[in-house]
């Protein structure tokens, strides 16, 4: 089967770059080319120095190193580096899964990480989270879920779209659930790091779960998207041969500049990382103002990671975004984008240009 159209990509891919205030993005604001070599001495002279050649089909050993680094909690021979975030959520798919074989994924979610299973002809259950429960799903109705032909748990924390957190408990509750019935834990963890409360942080599912993937990328945390890069921590070296021979039919190996650029980043991951929170935190607080203010028709559940957060509207949110996005020119992401409901809209939380987007749609007080 092929796998049906990417709702949110058509629907960014229509409006994104023509709509004057852009108040759905999952990236945060983006560095420069400058700013990034601006970081180390002698930066500028190794990207002017860089041959243009193939490169490693793994990665770079310095950069696999640098990704490791970031945890500490894997090794440099144990991470597996792609072209973006959506080419390892296509080459997990193809070779850990079956036609037949039962997935569990987290809901709502990216729509690939549900779609591409679906397309392999795996059957897929939503294993929901609950917007009373403040986005948290009920560890119980996993259990329920699991059948004999499961084969995989694919789970999305720091969420999007809700910009929620997996509790501790919870995600205990998940690498246990993985571990008795031997499935592959698919996680994807590409807003890991932007937590308001750096203490809420999880471990890293790759290190804790010996069959588990976590996918970490450059254009989240880091404001980087434009060097698309990813990449799989995985301690399975199977699974870690299987991934690559795979991607020998796809982008074989990844764009030099890009690699270097995202070595020199990493080295200043910390940094970097506490830049996207505090614009997200600022964000947070003014899209607060905007709820209290709205007379009830905003309101969510205030996210706790990530560069997101679902704000419910009062009524269609397929209508809401359609008419401020003609009416003001403010961009939103209705939910229907993801599968759920039409209730919500998600609300990007990362870019500077958030308060302007804010004040075009409910004036210039904020």
């Amino acid at each position: 089967m092929r796998p049906a159209d990417f709702a949110l990509e058509r629907y960014l891919a229509q409006h994104e770059f023509s709509a004057k205030h852009v108040a759905c993005a999952s990236d945060p604001e983006t560095l420069s080319v400058a700013e990034v070599l601006a970081l180390e001495p002698g930066a500028q002279e190794r990207l002017l120095s860089l041959r243009l050649g193939y490169t490693e089909t793994q990665g770079h050993p310095a950069l696999r190193q640098a990704i490791a680094a970031q945890d500490g909690v894997m090794r440099a021979e144990q991470i597996v580096v792609f072209c973006g975030g959506g080419e390892p959520i296509f080459v997990f798919m193809q070779v850990a899964l079956n036609p037949g074989d039962h997935v569990i994924v987290l809901k709502p979610t990216y729509q690939s990480l549900h779609e591409i299973a679906r397309s392999v002809g795996a059957h897929v259950s939503p294993w929901s989270l609950r917007e009373e429960a403040g986005w948290q799903p009920d560890p119980d109705e996993l259990t329920r879920l699991i059948r004999p032909n499961t084969r995989a748990l694919i789970v999305n924390t720091p969420n999007n779209p809700t910009g929620a957190l997996l509790s501790h408990e919870v995600f205990e509750r998940v690498v246990a659930v993985a571990r008795q019935h031997g499935l592959w834990l698919f996680a994807d963890e590409v807003y890991r790091g932007v937590e308001q409360d750096p203490a809420a942080r999880l471990p890293l599912v790759a290190g804790v779960y010996e069959r588990a993937l976590s996918l970490g990328v450059m254009a989240k945390t880091y404001g980087l998207a434009g060097l698309r890069l990813g990449w799989l921590s995985c301690q399975d070296a199977e699974m870690r041969e299987r991934l690559l021979r795979f991607k020998d039919y796809l982008s074989i190996c990844n764009p030099a500049p890009s690699e270097l650029l995202a070595t020199i980043a990493l080295a200043h991951g910390t940094e970097l990382r506490e830049r996207t929170r505090k614009i997200v935190a600022d964000n947070v607080a003014l899209f607060d103002e905007v709820i209290a203010t709205s007379r009830g028709r905003l309101r969510w559940f205030r996210p706790v990671a990530g560069t997101m957060g679902f704000a419910r509207v009062d009524g269609s949110a397929t209508a809401f975004a359609a008419d401020v996005l003609a009416r003001h020119g403010v961009l939103f992401a209705p939910s229907p984008l993801f599968d759920a409901g039409d209730e919500h809209v998600r609300v990007g939380l990362g870019r500077l240009s958030f308060r302007a987007a804010m004040c075009a749609l409910f004036g210039q007080s904020l």
